[in-house]
């Protein structure tokens, strides 16, 4: 099944990278995330892109765009160019698809974010780090904390992503579920810390305080990894070769 898996992840890299046809689009969006990220906020942030913890946000925003953006077209967008059917037809394992998708949507938006972030140090480096003779990066563990946390919110975007487009009819349907929901969990979130009574609010503030940094994020770690293998088994109990060509 692996060799399967890397002949859907080689294909499926390949349209994403040709951004389905278009592979200047795709070439220039990439150059634009990494000159905004990888330049430009660098630049502009100094010494506190390493310094301060604001910056590590990123790097678990942008996987998770990138990959809910190009997930979308997984199933949806099979159906929408009408190949899935060739596909289906195809002697390749239900399991070898999903899996194949979802490393290559996996590969693409986590692995360009860790490249820009790569790049972002070294442009921090050659812009202030020569001049001072300093060498600017993360804390190791911290970065450690900050690749894997974003693999694990990576992988949840995708998860939530798969399963949306296996009964999406066209990608953009696919892409609107997606973003709709996240943007209202967003808001949701925005207005429960809003609204959240006094006594509460400070009952919160003082058990962060307190709290064990290193258990949160073990148990954050271990919700996350639980999550995203629960979103993948849903994933494989609706891909179902009858029911996924709608009429």
């Amino acid at each position: 099944m692996i060799a399967d898996i890397r002949t859907i992840l080689g294909k499926e890299l390949k349209e994403i990278l040709n951004a389905r046809g278009k592979k200047r689009s795709g070439l220039f969006s990439v150059l634009i995330f990494a000159g905004i990220f990888g330049i430009y906020m660098p630049l502009t942030s100094g010494t506190d892109w390493v310094d301060t913890p604001i910056s590590l946000f990123y790097w678990l925003w942008f996987p998770f765009l990138m990959v809910s953006s190009t997930i979308a077209d997984a199933i949806a967008g099979e159906r929408e160019r009408h190949t899935l059917e060739t596909l289906l037809a195809s002697r390749l394992s239900d399991m070898a698809i999903l899996l194949g998708k979802v490393a290559a949507a996996l590969t693409y938006g986590w692995g360009m974010s860790m490249v820009i972030m790569l790049i972002s140090l070294v442009t921090l480096n050659i812009a202030f780090g020569i001049p001072d003779g300093t060498f600017y990066s993360y804390q190791p563990m911290l970065m450690v904390v900050v690749v894997v946390f974003s693999f694990l919110v990576a992988l949840l975007s995708a998860g939530i992503g798969i399963i949306v487009s296996l009964r999406a009819e066209t990608v953009k349907q696919a892409q609107q579920v997606v973003s709709m929901g996240f943007t209202m969990l967003f808001f949701v979130f925005l207005l429960a810390i809003k609204f959240l009574p006094q006594a509460l609010s400070n009952l919160i503030e003082g058990w962060i305080e307190a709290a064990n940094w290193n258990m949160l994020a073990i148990s954050a770690f271990l919700v996350l990894a639980i999550v995203d293998v629960v979103l993948l088994l849903i994933a494989k109990a609706r891909f179902q070769r009858a029911k996924l060509i709608l009429d």
